[in-house]
């Protein structure tokens, strides 16, 4: 999957949203499954104390980032002439999924495990997708997909590496939207790592074409109730750790196994950024403060941002970005338990 260097001279302005950037991605845009996805507006908000920029990630066509890898893949499925996909997720991505293939005319299963939120499992469904649930954990669901990859095409965003060539594209948008100037701390979810991997595969094509003159610091957040990454870095272990896990409001990240873990912990250390994990009273009060700020969000993203204002702890830096990577209707049953008991 060879892309030409990122050239800012190349942007397709005309293009719709992140397809500005065809001249680097692998699929060509005539060649494009596009929901107008990508561009996202870009805000600059007072979190914490620091004025940070916040990509609005859960502005999306299916309400999370995730449809930035959907596109790329589900294009490139189209363009070889694949008719049927499979899909293992917590909620997001197999969302993007199921709706990028309903736009192909591709038909799809979606494998999620048994507790995904209602309105993520409704949203498939309406897609026209194949449902199916998994009992059992995050770990559990990638290996009935697994399996029924065998007969059909793998569309993951854990292992296809298209989705991180969809995902690599925050890394353009938010340098072109500050002008070219790379930021110095970029604050990111960490579950299965196609944010963090796709942002660092940006950047760093970015660095390697001259368009900026370092990699900025990648701080990868994680849940305290799921957090086997965090304990990795900490530790310096070559190897993930099995932990116990608890239920936590960041369902987004609770992944205990993450297939690239060790390539997530090798890209954090490479940029000298760090992981942190925020408790479930952090996410919770970060959860209120953004919506009563007129951000109606899921609390995955509130993880994220909780994770930014701890980071502030750690590293001084003048330029902080992060994003809200999902909306919160995508959390209505999560949202009404949190009312109903606060």
């Amino acid at each position: 999957m060879e892309v030409q260097k990122f050239n800012p001279l190349k942007i397709e302005k005309s293009n719709p949203g992140l397809w500005r950037y065809s001249h680097a991605l692998p699929v060509d845009f005539d060649d494009a499954i596009t929901l107008g996805e990508g561009y996202t507006p870009t805000l600059h908000l007072n979190i914490g104390g620091r004025k940070v920029y916040i990509k609005q990630e859960q502005l999306f066509p299916t309400g999370s980032y995730k449809d930035r890898g959907a596109t790329i893949l589900i294009s490139d499925a189209y363009k070889h002439g694949i008719k049927h996909v499979v899909q293992d997720s917590s909620g997001n991505a197999g969302c993007a999924i199921a709706a990028y293939a309903a736009k192909a005319k591709i038909s799809c299963d979606i494998y999620v495990p048994d507790d995904t939120s209602a309105a993520k499992l409704a949203q498939i469904q309406m897609y026209g997708a194949n449902l199916i649930k998994v009992a059992g954990n995050r770990e559990k669901t990638a290996e009935r997909a697994l399996l029924a990859a065998q007969n059909s095409y793998y569309a993951s965003h854990c292992y296809n590496p298209l989705f991180l060539q969809g995902t690599k594209t925050f890394a353009y948008e938010m340098c072109e939207q500050l002008n070219w100037k790379v930021p110095d701390v970029v604050v990111l979810p960490a579950g299965n790592g196609t944010l963090l991997l796709g942002a660092y595969l940006g950047f760093k094509h970015l660095l390697e074409s001259h368009v900026i003159s370092k990699l900025p610091k990648l701080v990868a957040i994680q849940a305290e109730n799921c957090a086997p990454l965090y304990y990795a870095w900490k530790n310096n272990l070559t190897y993930l750790p099995t932990i116990e896990t608890q239920t936590t409001l960041a369902e987004g990240i609770a992944i205990a196994k993450p297939y690239k873990g060790l390539e997530m912990i090798d890209v954090v250390r490479k940029t000298d950024g760090l992981f942190l994990m925020v408790t479930e009273q952090e996410i919770l009060t970060t959860l209120k403060n953004c919506c009563l700020e007129g951000y109606y969000i899921e609390p995955t993203s509130a993880a994220t941002i909780a994770g930014m204002v701890k980071a502030y702890e750690y590293l001084e830096a003048e330029t902080w970005v992060s994003l809200f990577s999902g909306h919160g209707l995508k959390s209505t049953e999560k949202m009404l338990a949190i009312l109903a008991k606060h």
